[in-house]
């Protein structure tokens, strides 16, 4: 053997063994302070403990990960699992959390809030962004989700509902929320598979509209709408919102609701958004916006490489605002604020049920869009709901009247009547 292969050999072993002796120094630090229940597996198949009986494994299995383990991010560990450098055994949920400590151990906890990027979104990157991450396959979002394919935040009485009884019960909550009447104009903007609009036509009688740049979204819901009998009373239409009063109409509507959509919108567009919503609600008419927000007071985001992970693989372009900039920029087109409501235990447990539901079925899910896509799936449902647990992220439904002339709106003097 040449001797520069030799002194090749030798220099790699001499820094895999001062990495291996980094990461032992993070786990020496960790049960210092009282440790966690986690080993972690190195690539030579030595064990370390991290000073309590282990509920977690993380098994590494490319040694060039060994440098990013001496100071780890949770993006960086989340990567390494996509990528099938890391390996995991021990409930999913369970295992963010202690990756997740793992980081803050190493200097990187997701509480090290960023500044919050800004991306461009015109309707064609728009278009690109939905179409990755809700064209998946519809197959996949029913191993997860509700009977009714209700992508967002459930709603839970006291929570040992299941996901179905949590999801109609929000369902219903949106619409005692916007005082739904039968034959109101009601409009969902970003419907996803229909199931609002189903709901708010079978139980409170409204003339729906729901809009979508989804292609599967959109198949889907117009086949449950006539599976339904729902067909006059029901319309789905792939339709871009900045398209929505040239096509639809100024002031047609009675009622209007955007669930869990305008995280996509970006915040350089909010009044865009907010104006095209005016314009396509009457005077008097009702808006409820329902959306994930941050509690940082300047916009700054999730550190630890969490919002990072979530651009490049989940949702790319995302833009997530502080409560109080979504109530400005409603004020801003003649909305008037009437009530708001924190949803945040709720979407920690709704992202719990989806967690657990398509753990049970890696095997299903795994078929329909393969290894390296359901790693990313289940890093980021379990992950969210940690997110939301520990307040990293909020959740908000602001309904609101739209009051442009002078008067009194259509709400009655108290609140009793959302609760009925």
């Amino acid at each position: 053997m040449a001797q520069g292969s030799l002194v090749s050999q030798a220099t790699r072993k001499i820094a895999r063994k001062v990495l291996s002796h980094g990461i032992r120094r993070l786990a020496e630090r960790v049960r210092a302070n009282g440790g966690q229940p986690l080993d972690l597996i190195l690539p030579d198949g030595s064990r370390l403990n991290f000073g309590q009986k282990p509920r977690v494994v993380l098994a590494i299995r490319d040694p060039n990960l060994l440098p990013a383990l001496t100071h780890p991010t949770l993006g960086s560990l989340g990567e390494a699992f996509v990528d099938g450098r890391i390996d995991i055994d021990g409930d999913i949920i369970s295992v963010i959390a202690s990756a997740e400590r793992l980081a803050a151990a190493g200097g990187s906890p997701a509480t090290a809030r960023i500044p919050a990027s800004s991306a461009c979104h015109t309707p064609k990157q728009d278009l690109d962004d939905i179409k990755h991450h809700y064209d998946v396959s519809n197959d996949f979002y029913r191993l997860w989700l509700d009977d009714r394919l209700v992508y967002s935040c459930a709603y839970f009485q006291t929570g040992k509902e299941t996901i179905d009884d949590a999801q109609e019960a929000k369902l219903d909550h949106i619409c005692r929320k916007l005082r739904l009447q039968p034959g109101e104009r009601f409009l969902d903007i970003g419907c996803g598979w229909g199931g609002l609009i189903i709901h708010a036509a079978q139980r409170y009688g409204a003339q729906a509209v729901g809009i979508t740049l989804s292609d599967n979204q959109f198949a889907l819901a117009k086949e449950r709408v006539k599976a339904a009998g729902l067909e006059r009373q029901v319309k789905v239409l792939l339709l871009d919102y900045r398209d929505a009063p040239e096509r639809l109409g100024e002031g047609t509507f009675d009622k209007i609701s955007s669930i869990g959509m305008f995280e996509h919108v970006g915040r350089n567009n909010f009044h865009l958004y907010f104006g095209i919503v005016r314009r396509l609600l009457r005077d008097r008419g009702l808006f409820m916006n329902h959306g994930i927000t941050l509690p940082d007071a300047d916009g700054h985001t999730v550190g630890s490489g969490v919002s990072e992970f979530m651009d490049k693989y989940v949702f790319p372009h995302t833009e997530l605002p502080h409560l109080h900039s979504v109530i400005r920029e409603m004020a801003r087109q003649s909305f008037e604020i009437y009530d708001v409501e924190n949803l945040r235990p709720h979407y920690a447990r709704t992202l719990a049920h989806w967690s657990h539901r398509l753990e049970r079925q890696l095997v299903a899910a795994r078929h329909i869009v393969g290894e390296r896509t359901l790693r990313i799936w289940r890093t980021y449902l379990a992950g969210s709901s940690l997110a939301f647990s520990q307040g990293w992220l909020t959740v908000y439904q602001v309904l609101a009247s739209r009051q442009e002339a002078g008067g009194p709106t259509e709400f009655p003097l108290t609140r009793a009547w959302m609760y009925h």
